[in-house]
């Protein structure tokens, strides 16, 4: 009898933990963006929702990794979807991407990536949304300059900083908070 205690006890942890760990299913895209943007309801999640206003930087310097869309882009669409879902109108979500480094490339418009890549921009479509919604993204200078990105060849609406650095001090001194993830 003692020797079955302990296994019980096993069973009753693994079967509370699987419970609590929910696969994916939780997740849904939308309201915001249809095709990115996972996300997960969480009940009285955000307190007075309908009050709160987000100005949000997310600074952005990694490359893709395998074929899909870059990870730190979709979270963006993420931050607004859930936000959105919660309750925060889409006018009170203020949002802006400070792209450098190794992400640089992933700003060029179609004919400039598919001369560089021999391939399409998979970010294209989603960084139009994110614009589409309001978000503003802003290309180091500095970076551009190293990749050889020349503004010419940007997205429509990407605009050029002098530099990473000089974009989130000007957003900081508009309210902005950085978004660490």
């Amino acid at each position: 009898m003692l020797k079955t205690i302990p296994i019980l006890a096993f069973a009753i942890i693994a079967v509370i933990s699987a419970q609590s760990f929910a696969g994916g299913e939780a997740f849904t895209r939308g309201p915001v963006f249809a095709k990115y943007g996972e996300n997960a309801t969480v009940e009285n999640g955000i307190e007075n929702a309908a009050e709160q206003h987000f100005k949000v930087a997310f600074d952005i310097f990694e490359e893709v990794q395998g074929d899909g869309v870059n990870r730190s882009f979709n979270s963006v669409a993420r931050f607004i979807n859930m936000h959105v879902r919660a309750g925060v109108a889409l006018a009170n979500i203020e949002v802006a991407i400070v792209v450098h480094g190794k992400a640089s490339p992933q700003l060029l418009n179609p004919e400039a990536y598919e001369k560089r890549f021999s391939k399409a921009n998979v970010n294209q479509d989603l960084l139009e949304q994110l614009m589409a919604a309001g978000v503003t993204i802003a290309l180091c200078g500095q970076s551009a300059a190293f990749a050889d990105v020349d503004a010419k060849d940007l997205l429509p609406g990407v605009k050029m900083s002098l530099s990473a650095m000089t974009a989130h001090a000007l957003l900081q001194q508009q309210g902005y908070t950085l978004n660490p993830f």
